[in-house]
């Protein structure tokens, strides 16, 4: 056996005893801190999660016309979501049929063509080889171009404008993918008839983090608003409670991993209903919404997270634009929390807002975005000095043996009122959100 071969097998011993003792512990609600930041880890979930989960990639908005293409990423994996002069949304494999190289190097823009840059084979913008520079000098007869076009991802679909893409073939539609998250998806997505549009190109950076601590943060963590996010209580940037995030449901969705946070107004706090939008947008939403039971909730909303396992989450609070603004303006963030190696990630992060809202109303709202959530926003950097250390601890000789505990919430009882699909708990200071994210992380990884 070689040296690597033994390092390969020791590795894998090591995987499988920290999953081992990561299934044994969650019926208990711990978990080894190890997930956070290993090698093997994180191939395994490369290998068994990333390339068989639907992932969120782009917005239809951010690709209106013909020819208009972003580049996304499902871990290293590059794509060109691009829609064709056919019109159809496609996502091409960013590898070119010759020698591999990239054959789109801008994130974004309007493109007929994609030339590959080292030897110059041209594809047009449906993933078909048109051009191959001297091709009968070169190749005579013998090149079959049809044979020859731009990989597609196995699987390409949309909910509500949001494109999803899938590497593997045999994986369950989107639609059952998603399952009952779709309800709460729509509360966010379905305000307005004209739907949601991204504004700008995301905010991208990178952090020492895994991409799992990120993601449970949105789906059930309200409880770190008490000491994370203090000072923005003392600033007045967040309601006068610091435990104003307690307040409303957390509801997650057996099997799947998905949950959300449905955070209404503290207790004797004047906050607008409805995330505070004004009346003409409330009506058009209690028009556009595809329930009753949805727009109620809706209507005693202030702040609403929902992760999609495993790695989108959205963040719609309510927060001021600027120090001399009097009042709140709702924002909403699109979160890809996109793994690129053991306790780092790359974040991907959209400003969402409704097309028909008014643009003063809509520059108010991307203000109070960049200035909370932005890539420099106060809750953003709060968050992210918390989260590095988690993940460096997690990879310490010492660190990743211990445990951490998600515990909160075992013995509060479900609201048999819940009007909505899932298990609720009537209140967000709980971890069951966060304990079925990891069973069915679990699940895959196993």
């Amino acid at each position: 056996m070689t040296q690597r071969d033994e390092r390969s097998l020791e590795l894998g011993q090591s995987t499988g005893a920290i999953l081992d003792e990561a299934a044994r512990l969650l019926p208990g609600g711990e978990l080894p801190a190890a997930i956070f930041n290993d090698r093997g880890i994180f191939e395994l979930e490369r290998e068994r999660i990333f390339s068989k989960a639907w992932v969120y990639l782009a917005h239809e908005s951010e690709v209106p016309d013909p020819g208009d293409y972003v580049l996304r990423y499902i871990v290293d994996d590059p794509f060109i979501i691009v829609r064709g002069e056919d019109g159809q949304l496609r996502a091409l494999h960013n590898q070119c049929r010759h020698r591999g190289m990239q054959v789109c190097r801008s994130e974004a823009g309007n493109a007929s063509n994609f030339r590959c840059p080292y030897h110059g084979w041209t594809y047009r913008n449906n993933g078909r080889l048109t051009g191959v520079p001297v091709e009968k000098q070169a190749y005579g007869s013998t090149l079959d171009k049809s044979q020859l076009g731009l990989v597609q991802i196995p699987q390409l679909d949309t909910y509500n404008g949001m494109i999803f893409g899938c590497l593997d073939a045999d994986q369950v539609s989107l639609d059952e993918w998603l399952g009952d998250v779709r309800w709460y998806l729509d509360i966010l997505t379905m305000r307005s008839p004209a739907g949601l549009e991204i504004v700008g190109a995301p905010q991208r950076w990178v952090v020492d983090v895994d991409w799992k601590i990120a993601g449970e943060n949105f789906v059930g963590d309200s409880y770190h608003t008490l000491m994370t996010h203090r000072s923005m209580v003392e600033l007045g940037q967040a309601p006068r409670d610091p435990k104003y995030a307690m307040y409303g449901e957390q509801v997650h969705i057996p099997e799947r991993g998905h949950g959300a946070m449905l955070i209404g107004a503290p207790p004797g706090t004047d906050l607008p209903p409805f995330w505070g939008y004004p009346q003409d947008a409330i009506e058009r939403a209690k028009r556009s919404m595809p329930s009753q039971e949805q727009f109620d909730v809706a209507h005693e909303t202030r702040i609403m997270l929902s992760t999609v396992f495993p790695n989108l989450s959205i963040h719609n609070p309510i927060r001021r634009p600027d120090h001399r603004y009097e009042g709140s303006i709702p924002m909403m963030t699109w979160r890809v929390w996109n793994p690129i190696g053991p306790g780092r990630i790359e974040i991907f992060s959209w400003f969402a807002v409704e097309r028909d809202m008014p643009e003063e109303w809509k520059n108010l709202s991307r203000l109070s975005y960049l200035r909370s959530f932005g890539i420099s926003g106060t809750f953003e950097q709060d968050d992210a000095e918390i989260w590095t250390h988690i993940a460096r601890n997690a990879g310490t000789f010492s660190g990743r043996t211990h445990r951490v505990n998600y515990q909160m919430g075992m013995e509060l009882e479900t609201d048999p009122n819940w009007p909505g699909p899932g298990v609720a708990q009537p209140a967000n200071f709980t971890d069951a959100n966060l304990r079925n994210f990891y069973r069915r992380w679990l699940e895959l990884m196993s």
